[in-house]
């Protein structure tokens, strides 16, 4: 079974909310720390935020945090929610529908697979990784938003003095 890349992508804004916990993130920051769309993690974001996994604060100062506990958020019920379909075959449309095993195979499969998922928290998913590496590697290491802070306005200085 493979997840879509939304669910993948709402998965992802989650870890990032959990390894932030102490403050508000934004989409922007989200976007540039996993390399993909903004447009696209809009969407996501607002459908955790229906569902209560993402509190979304509006205005100056505003941003994203988790609306639950990372230990009260089970990837099982994220999933649930963000795939539209968990049919591992098109068994409706088959001409030998119901006179066939593999509805009932499949079935027993994609249950089995949510149960497993269903065991696991957020908090599990970031307390088992390396929390300092994952960080760097979104670009929030010790230093690093700083470095890049830096570097931005080195070369929107640049581009001024040379007129650009």
């Amino acid at each position: 079974m493979k997840l879509t890349r939304y669910t993948d992508y709402a998965l992802r804004v989650l870890i990032y909310l959990a390894l932030n916990s102490d403050r508000l993130c934004s989409i922007s920051e989200i976007a540039e720390g996993y390399g993909v769309s903004e447009n696209h993690l809009m969407k996501i974001v607002q459908q955790l935020a229906r569902e209560g996994y993402v509190a979304s604060m509006r205005g100056r100062g505003g941003g994203l945090r988790l609306g639950k506990s990372a230990s009260d958020i089970r990837i099982g019920s994220v999933v649930r929610v963000t795939e539209p379909d968990m049919d591992l075959a098109d068994c409706g449309n088959c001409v030998i529908r119901g006179l066939c095993g593999m509805t009932s195979v499949f079935s027993s499969a994609t249950s089995a697979f949510l149960q497993v998922l269903d065991q696991v928290t957020l908090h599990d998913v970031i307390r088992s990784g390396d929390r300092r590496q994952a960080l760097q590697r979104l670009g929030l290491g010790s230093g690093t938003r700083e470095r890049r802070r830096r570097l931005s306005q080195d070369s929107r200085s640049a581009g001024a003095a040379s007129g650009r």
